[in-house]
């Protein structure tokens, strides 16, 4: 669309009648917001502030900037992270957040301390903290996936928290944690009843007014008890794609200019704003039958937003189909979060090696170690077809063993400054959706060359260790070799081959295996491989590392549609801990030979330690509970988190309850080049409770993999000479960092709209669930049978009467059941945490809506 289609009269461009902004003003609006004068139309937002006047606010330590972060369903609430890392700091409604959109890099400036959030004490408003929508770190459980996981992340395989951070549901990235408050402010607040009682009684009014006063006015208050707010002054740096899914309409004016030349986008997601649209760029037959597109969804990109509109400019983008659909609402995820789905271009492709079948040449197999005679192969999902890493474990004649771990050497195909090095690092990362993956590499490299698929030769880069049976490491190799592996096993192949030691297996019983090797072999191969598992996975924990395992949904879908048929929840077992225990080792150790090399280009991976205020709120929080968690390292949380529960049949549950909970608090692992932080601490990994880490052992997905393995061949001469500075290397580091976190997202999205069509074809689906969090008029519940989050509102239930109550310092909901006979009395139900509800999910109006109904108690079965 031409910018000037919607440009006619740029002072036209304010709130169309019969049209509500897309966010509403809330307070800090009317705070900011300057007052119209006559003549002309006053400027919604302010202008922003120079670049040179930012750089230097920013240091004499006047302006703050940080990742913008905004609420997914109150989105007139956003927040930075504060600098010191306690409290995040807030900005509060559309016209402070001056245009910013989710995940921008943003300065602020600091409001006047009379303005500042207090924060109150009754634990019915705890929306203090950014919503941060995909901060679990895979480093702490399961994997991200939502399809079969992959084990390849060994931080542990990357984890998805099912619908923890689903747009509809949660608000807040820690609403279930209890506000943290002092006992002097606690004196200072006065519920509603004690007030009325108060004035039955005569009490001294004044005195009491004074108190309340006091409560809600900043100034008069200890900072401790303050939430800083402020207000955005200039963008850094757009993180937004700024495409966005949504509807079209006409606007509602009809005589009016603007209704002849521009329609109106709204998006699906709130926090992006409406956009005027030109209607040259909608279907030609929208405006005589705009109904024929009220389900239609289109992709708009924002491409301007003006100081004196409530409204942005769109461009119109394409019409994606019908809602609610998979693949246009698959679609509209992947451009709404930047992820590049498009063709390999021909350059990229004349990258890849021309004449096929490609063969290992001479020269290169007379450069590497010589393994294809030896017992190596690879375990993964039953449907992966990029297979990066093999394992072998051989038995040495002093009773000892060599273990090796062999990954895809895609460094060898992927050389530096490339068309494909180029694209590749823009991608930075395969994305796995419930239905295919978006591949960081052409799939003649993903599944054919560089996949280590069975019999097949395969350059590898691999890592060797000579060990004793218990695990222990007597010596350690590093260097490219070249494999055959000899079979392709499934985790349920050698879950199967674990758990029956002493089982002959049958040939048909195992995928096909090479003739150089007998099935038996394998077989004590994996059980040897398991027994050092086990030992490391133990001295793993008495070391201190911590592990969050959250309930991860699975899908099988129709061969012919593609719909959802089933789903469940992932069972993660001694063949999935198998894998991730060498792949830790081999992260480790490499980590350990790049620093020593290259301690200024190092790419690593830090894990910093949990974000102090919610930590602080969950201490609080399992105090009320009377739960005795020590929360001093990650190794004492995990002991606590697995010592805590007792054995009844709910004790599980209550884990998972808490385990969920656990994680709110922690950062995201990130990427680093060692050279650009000073503090070697600031290295650690917090989850693993290890000094160094990195990612080595899945370079067909991630483009990090790829540096690392680059460094490495450096480090052992085998490669060319480091040629990044640290200040690239850095910058590569960010943008793998953003686009992990993008990826992270569309996984669980995509997770998302599998679970919400499931419910809609299969629902209503009825499970037990476990409260996780109580508010005054709403409780939070943790759905067992799939392991997805719902927020249950009590004004949606056949109710007399809600009370809310704290009973010693736990909060309390008691809900009063309408009568089903008028000789019957209202039944009570009390909710608190870990009460163990019945729970319908069904579906809701809305193409993807579903919520969750309190089944009546007594009424279970």
């Amino acid at each position: 669309m031409n910018n000037s289609d919607c440009r006619i009269n740029s002072r036209k461009l304010g709130t169309p009648r019969g049209e509500s902004h897309a966010a509403v003003s809330t307070s800090g609006d009317r705070k900011n917001r300057n007052k119209p004068t006559r003549g002309r139309k006053k400027n919604v937002f302010e202008a922003y502030m120079s670049m040179e006047d930012v750089a230097a606010g920013l240091k004499r330590g006047e302006l703050i900037q940080g990742p913008l972060r905004i609420n997914p369903k109150k989105y007139h609430e956003a927040f930075i992270p504060s600098p010191d890392g306690i409290r995040d700091i807030f900005i509060d409604g559309v016209v402070a957040r001056n245009r910013a959109l989710n995940g921008d890099i943003v300065v602020v400036k600091l409001l006047p301390k009379e303005q500042w959030k207090v924060i109150k004490p009754d634990g019915s408003d705890k929306e203090t903290e950014a919503t941060h929508e995909s901060d679990v770190p895979e480093e702490l459980s399961g994997t991200c996936l939502p399809r079969e996981p992959e084990k390849g992340d060994a931080d542990s395989p990357d984890v998805i928290i099912e619908a923890q951070f689903d747009d509809n549901d949660a608000e807040n990235g820690q609403e279930n944690s209890q506000t943290v408050l002092a006992d002097d402010i606690k004196k200072l607040s006065m519920d509603t009843n004690e007030k009325v009682k108060d004035a039955e009684s005569g009490c001294a009014q004044g005195a009491k007014q004074e108190d309340v006063s006091k409560v809600n006015n900043p100034r008069l208050l200890q900072e401790k008890f303050l939430q800083r707010t402020a207000k955005v002054v200039c963008i850094l740096e757009r993180k937004h794609s700024r495409a966005a899914t949504g509807f079209i309409k006409l606007l509602a004016d009809k005589s009016s200019e603007l209704f002849k030349k521009c329609a109106m986008f709204s998006p699906v997601d709130h926090r992006v704003p409406r956009a005027y649209v030109s209607l040259a760029d909608c279907p030609p037959d929208f405006m005589s039958r705009p109904e024929d597109y009220s389900s239609t969804l289109f992709i708009c990109r924002i491409v301007d937003w003006r100081e004196d509109s409530n409204f942005a400019i769109g461009q119109m983008a394409k019409s994606l189909g019908q809602a609610g659909e998979i693949e246009p609402e698959t679609e509209g995820i992947l451009t709404e979060y930047g992820v590049d789905f498009s063709d390999f271009s021909r350059d990229v492709l004349e990258c890849l090696p021309q004449s096929l079948p490609w063969v290992i040449p001479p020269a290169e197999l007379a450069n590497r170690r010589d393994l294809r005679k030896e017992c190596i192969f690879t375990i993964d999902p039953s449907t992966a077809r990029d297979l990066d890493d093999a394992l072998s474990c051989k038995q040495l004649p002093d009773g000892n063993v060599e273990v090796g771990v062999h990954i895809a050497d895609v460094s060898y195909f992927v050389l530096e400054g490339t068309a494909l090095d180029q694209v590749a690092s823009g991608r930075a990362t395969s994305v796995y959706l419930v239905q295919k993956v978006i591949p960081m590499l052409p799939r003649l490299l993903c599944e054919e060359l560089c996949s280590l698929n069975p019999m097949k030769d395969r350059l590898t880069f691999s890592v060797m260790w000579k060990m004793t049976p218990e695990g222990k490491i007597l010596d350690e190799w590093f260097g490219r070799t070249v494999i055959c592996s000899c079979v392709k096993l499934s985790y349920d192949h050698a879950q199967s081959m674990i758990e029956n030691p002493s089982k002959v297996f049958e040939p048909e019983e195992l995928p096909p295996v090479s003739p150089q090797h007998t099935v038996d072999e394998i077989h004590q191969a994996v059980l040897n491989l398991h027994q050092i598992a086990k030992h490391l996975r133990k001295q793993r924990f008495i070391d201190g590392a911590l592990r969050l395992d959250q309930l991860k949904l699975s899908f099988t879908l129709d061969k012919e549609s593609g719909m959802p048929q089933g789903c469940y929840i992932y069972q993660y077992r001694d063949s999935n801990k198998l894998v991730e225990e060498f792949m830790l080792l081999a992260n480790m150790a490499v980590a350990h030979q790049i620093y020593r090399s290259f301690p200024q280009q190092a790419l690593l991976r830090r894990h910093p330690p949990p974000q102090t205020k919610m930590l602080n709120d969950l201490m609080e929080f399992c105090d009320q509970m009377g739960l005795e968690i020590d929360f001093s390292s990650a190794g004492a949380l995990h002991k606590s988190l697995n010592e805590t529960f007792g054995a009844d049949s709910y004790a599980e549950a209550r884990k998972e309850v808490l385990t969920n909970m656990f994680s709110r608090p922690m950062q995201m692992a990130l990427y680093f080049c060692a050279g650009v932080l000073e503090d070697e601490t600031l290295f650690r990994h917090y989850a693993l409770n290890v000094p160094l880490y990195t990612h080595f052992t899945s370079p067909i997905r991630r483009f990090a993999d790829i540096l690392v393995h680059r460094l490495l061949s450096a480090s052992l001469g085998s490669g060319r000479p480091v040629q990044m500075r640290k200040e690239a290397i850095q910058k590569q580091a960010d943008h793998c960092n953003d686009r992990k976190m993008a990826s992270k997202r569309v996984q669980e999205l995509s997770a998302d709209l599998f679970f919400a069509i499931f419910v809609r074809e299969c629902g209503p689906l009825e499970s037990e669930a476990m409260v996780m969090g109580v508010l005054n008029k709403a409780f939070d519940v943790l759905v067992l049978r799939f392991g997805v989050q719902k927020r249950i509102y009590c004004n949606a239930l056949p109710l007399t009467g809600v009370r809310f109550e704290k009973v010693g310092k736990k909060p309390e909901l008691t809900l009063l059941w309408e009568p089903e006979t008028p000789e019957q009395e209202a039944a009570p139900q009390v909710i608190t945490i870990f009460t163990l509800v019945e729970v319908v999910l069904t579906s809701d109006s809305g193409p993807l809506k579903y919520s969750a109904v309190l089944k009546r108690p007594g009424r279970e079965k």
